[in-house]
């Protein structure tokens, strides 16, 4: 009988290190950075063709912010998922926790494979064999970490030392767990040869780590168990009980079990490390996104609407304009439409400052992009002035915004594809490309797309306050809260 496998992924970072592409409300895993497809929806294809083995749906640890998109971008690539939704973050341990007992019962007991959603792989097949090798570990009741073969003196990362091998599974002893480095560590590190980056990949049965939280931090699996038993299904979503998890302990799988494996605690179950060489990048920082795409003779990347000159080891993204480099050597250039970077290379760890310059002056540019996506589709706010804002509105097909009502702004659509259905206070009438309709302020309205093509309108908003706090939402068929707080919600 094929062993059972559940992927496990993380889906909670923001990958601050990447804005402007990356975004608290869309953060780097929901973002095609290598590739046509998101970094998310090539970790749930990983294991695609995986030999010898049950793989199961995966689960996906989320939050309340991307759960759309995240649920969008699965059934794009026809991956049926349970997302269990956090009501906040409480690190990698509380959450592999939750997907153990998600992933158990009385009749299995899966192999749990947890995976970061935002990190890289090249070399699928490669990964496939060392997944192999974790599972005839973790049918033997270890716990497994996944250990990749460094290449540089890396300070940005966390190591693993190892041991001696484990007889013939490929696997080795795991002697402890260090912390990121200085320069000089990292490359005694490099040198000595049996330190290997931690890649947050691990492995185990899901009783066994449970008996391993347990034995570790008890009060976790007491408050994960109450939040998991009393978690309500909303949709295509788990919600765990908000009260019982924020009660939970913030910690990380490192911290809470891995580090006490390696000090032999006679208590827990035995660890191993299996080796990667796969190709494998966390993308933490913009020059780890260069020296991961394909780069020209002259070692540069670029994407969209960019000319160079005279530039070396360069990485330039366009989104929406052209953009031009002259005689730069070792920069990153990154544009969007509301925000451009420029950065060397050297200096890219130090995104992260300008992050929190933006936090501090609550600049809308760290939250979200100006093209929001919704469960009905997306908006772009292509213009703002006084007293007036334009967007431009996608609905998916079947799907619809939800019914609500405005206290200081007027709308006036415009269809420039597909049919728009709209309701207006009592009324439910058609509007066709090339048409127009006008709701006034203070009257009960719903856009709906009764098509099979994605409905494009223009919308043009006037009034005395155009904040997207001024919604009263009356009824929506995506659960939504109905009253609208703040300007992190729309309709």
């Amino acid at each position: 009988m094929k062993p059972l496998l559940v992927p496990v992924i993380l889906s909670g970072g923001s990958g601050t290190r990447l804005w402007p592409l990356s975004r608290e409300q869309y953060p780097k895993q929901l973002l095609p950075l290598t590739n046509e497809e998101s970094l998310l929806q090539a970790t749930a294809r990983r294991l695609d063709g995986l030999e010898n083995v049950a793989v199961q749906s995966p689960i996906i640890i989320s939050n309340e912010e991307y759960r759309f998109v995240i649920a969008e971008q699965l059934r794009v690539i026809n991956k049926k998922s349970t997302i269990i939704l956090e009501p906040c973050g409480r690190n990698t341990a509380p959450a592999l926790t939750i997907a153990a007992l998600a992933a158990s019962s009385d009749e299995y007991d899966p192999v749990l494979l947890i995976m970061p959603s935002d990190h890289t792989i090249t070399d699928t097949a490669a990964f496939q064999s060392a997944v192999n090798k974790g599972i005839s570990l973790a049918d033997h009741n270890m716990l497994v970490t996944f250990g990749v073969h460094p290449d540089a003196p890396e300070t940005g990362f966390g190591y693993i030392q190892t041991g001696t091998a484990l007889a013939e599974s490929g696997a080795l002893q795991l002697i402890r767990f260090v912390e990121k480095p200085d320069e000089a560590t990292a490359q005694a590190y490099l040198q000595a040869g049996d330190y290997f980056w931690n890649s947050g990949i691990f492995m185990m049965r899901a009783s066994i780590w449970l008996s391993a939280i347990h034995e570790c931090h008890p009060e976790m699996l007491e408050a994960c168990r109450a939040a998991w038993q009393q978690a309500t299904i909303d949709g295509d979503f788990y919600r765990l009980d908000a009260s019982e998890f924020a009660a939970c302990p913030s910690n990380s799988i490192d911290y809470a079990v891995m580090e006490r494996l390696a000090a032999n605690n006679p208590a827990l179950p035995p660890g191993a490390v299996v080796p990667l060489s796969v190709g494998w990048s966390d993308i933490g920082t913009w020059d780890a996104l260069w020296r991961t795409l394909p780069r020209n003779e002259s070692g540069n990347v670029t994407r969209g609407d960019v000319l160079l000159h005279a530039c070396r080891n360069t990485l330039a993204f366009s989104g929406h304009r052209l953009v031009a480099c002259v005689g730069i050597d070792d920069m990153v250039v990154v544009e969007t439409s509301d925000a451009i970077l420029v950065a060397h290379q050297k200096n890219a760890q130090e995104v992260k400052k300008i992050v929190d310059l933006l936090k501090l002056q609550s600049r809308p540019e760290i939250r979200s992009h100006r093209k929001i996506y919704r469960p009905w589709g997306w908006y772009d706010a292509v213009d703002v002035g006084e007293r007036f804002q334009v967007k431009r509105i996608v609905v998916n097909p079947g799907a619809a915004l939800s019914l609500q009502m405005h206290h200081h702004r007027a709308e006036h659509w415009i269809v420039v594809r597909g049919t728009a259905q709209v309701t207006r206070a009592d009324n439910t009438y058609l509007v066709s490309e090339n048409e127009s309709t006008y709701i006034p302020l203070g009257i009960p309205h719903r856009l709906e797309n009764p098509g099979r093509v994605p409905l494009e309108i223009i919308e043009v908003q006037s009034g005395a306050y155009l904040g997207e706090d001024d919604i009263v939402r009356f009824e929506d068929r995506y659960g939504r809260k109905q009253d609208v707080s703040s300007a992190t919600k729309d309709s």
